[in-house]
């Protein structure tokens, strides 16, 4: 069933949503981790996908509490580093189905936009990797300003003039980033998680193409 007429504009989450890199991420983590002499437990692929959506210090403190704030910090920087040189020399495709057809063809029908919690630099890649920046109008992350993703959510929305975006994420936190904003949600359930209350629900990134009929 098409979404209402009223929305204007499509903002994306990225890992669970656009594609999945917590296996190449995990071995990449590992290696900084082994890199970083820190008493640190080694992260799965598993483990991540139940912390990918929250920030980067969230994320530290979650996997790593045995470590001092700064401890995190300097881990998290590493991972960054390898996690940045992983995911640009992977050549598998790790997109989720549809998911470059489906944006370059809503990108031509409305302006598209990503928010994440990631690093700075993760969605440039991102988007270079899949080969999508030229059908992304803005974007923003918890790496460049510092602020969560419903604050980001209304910087992108502040600075685009948006009247009525909807945002199209895979867990609990988007759903409560996107009530803190007072924006419309829709889940994309073959992502890393739940959600208690949405807009839609997406059982395939496709299925996109039809709310913007």
């Amino acid at each position: 069933m098409p979404i209402d007429k009223r929305f204007d504009s499509l903002i994306l989450d990225i890992d669970g949503t656009i594609w999945n890199t917590t296996d190449i991420v995990a071995g990449a983590w590992n290696h900084a981790i082994a890199r970083s002499g820190l008493p640190a437990r080694e992260v799965t692929g598993g483990a991540l996908q139940k912390e990918f959506g929250k920030t980067m210090d969230v994320i530290a403190r979650d996997l790593w509490p045995e470590l001092t704030d700064d401890q995190q910090s300097v881990l998290m920087k590493l991972c960054c580093e390898e996690e940045q040189l992983a995911l640009r020399a992977n050549e598998a495709d790790i997109t989720y189905p549809g998911v470059r057809d489906c944006v370059r063809e809503l990108s031509g029908r409305i302006p598209v936009f990503v928010v994440s919690n990631c690093q700075d630099g993760y969605i440039e890649l991102t988007l270079s990797k899949t080969g999508l920046a030229a059908c992304i109008k803005d974007y923003e992350c918890f790496g460049r300003t510092g602020k969560g993703k419903a604050d980001n959510l209304r910087d992108v929305i502040r600075r685009n003039s948006l009247a009525a975006p909807v945002y199209v994420g895979d867990t609990q936190g988007d759903c409560d980033a996107c009530a803190e904003a007072g924006v419309p949600f829709i889940w994309a359930a073959y992502g890393f998680g739940t959600a208690g209350s949405y807009t839609a629900r997406i059982d395939r990134f496709s299925e996109l193409t039809e709310f913007f009929a």
